[in-house]
């Protein structure tokens, strides 16, 4: 397989979203969030005093960006202005995380559940609701690290990437926003009895982060210890691997003007000190058969 860097230089990139032809996403350490275009411009639209993670619009075009370190998700207004949409920092222990936000402007937001820079104990985390209000409830807890998430296209179900759980998780969505009992969708291995953090590395078979859905129901995942992408039917079948050699892949997106181009958020690793005190994130792209959903 091959690979388009469309960008590089960067520190961590996450977040990625394909929106009004461009792809949006977040750089961790440089505080920002950026838009490129297919031939590689970027603009960078605003900057965030936390550490940027997932990105989502209200139906109005305003965008949340979600502050990791704050646990706040944050509203750029028409103006430019950064605000504070929604407080979780009573509602999380450890960091906010990746975000889905629904075409209703209603959010699904993953946290650590522990500190992930100093992983003495392994805690479950939880995934929070934010209604387009700013509102903002806990959905879902007893997570092994929610990570990606997603809405499925009829919007009727949460899909919950558990990076330490070796599986992604559904639940059903309710008409007032109540999620149903976590279900399997895809399981990868067996679910570590640990508190200790090595202990989840090393069973870890697919340590599934940033993930993207696609036309025909499938999920794209990056697998942050396997070094890369997997395309998953749901019950846990392996349609197709991409390698990405000696870079770590984070994150990934369909996008481009067919839905069928994949984007993959890359670096060599994700130790924080390493990735702040360098600049060797970058974007690589990859064609896919099926697009993503629209």
């Amino acid at each position: 397989m091959s690979f388009t860097t469309v960008i590089a230089g960067y520190s961590y990139l996450e977040g990625p979203r394909w929106y009004q032809r461009r792809l949006w996403l977040s750089d961790f350490f440089l505080h920002k969030v950026f838009a490129v275009g297919l031939d590689g411009a970027v603009e960078t639209i605003v900057e965030v005093p936390g550490r940027p993670s997932g990105l989502g619009w209200l139906p109005d075009g305003r965008l949340l960006v979600v502050s990791m370190t704050d646990r706040k998700v944050m509203r750029r207004e028409a103006d430019g202005a950064l605000v504070v949409h929604a407080d979780l920092s009573g509602l999380l222990e450890g960091n906010a995380n990746d975000m889905v936000v629904e075409p209703g402007g209603r959010a699904w937001v993953g946290n650590f559940g522990f500190d992930l820079t100093n992983p003495d104990e392994v805690r479950t985390g939880r995934v929070i609701r934010v209604e387009p209000d700013g509102r903002a409830v806990v959905a879902a807890e007893d997570l092994y690290f929610p990570n990606g998430l997603l809405v499925t296209a009829d919007g009727r179900n949460l899909i919950v990437a558990e990076s330490l759980g070796n599986r992604l998780s559904a639940f059903e969505i309710g008409a007032d926003g109540g999620l149903g009992r976590r279900r399997d969708w895809a399981v990868f291995g067996p679910q570590t009895q640990s508190r200790h953090f090595l202990d989840y590395v090393t069973a870890a078979k697919v340590a599934a982060d940033g993930t993207c859905l696609d036309a025909e129901g499938a999920v794209w995942l990056a697998d942050a210890l396997g070094n890369r992408v997997l395309r998953v039917a749901q019950g846990g079948r392996i349609l197709q691997e991409i390698s990405t050699g000696a870079m770590g892949v984070f994150a990934c997106a369909l996008g481009g003007d067919d839905g069928r181009s994949l984007f993959l958020c890359v670096a060599p690793d994700f130790h924080e000190a390493a990735r702040q005190a360098a600049r060797e994130a970058e974007l690589w792209m990859t064609r896919v058969e099926v697009p993503g959903v629209c």
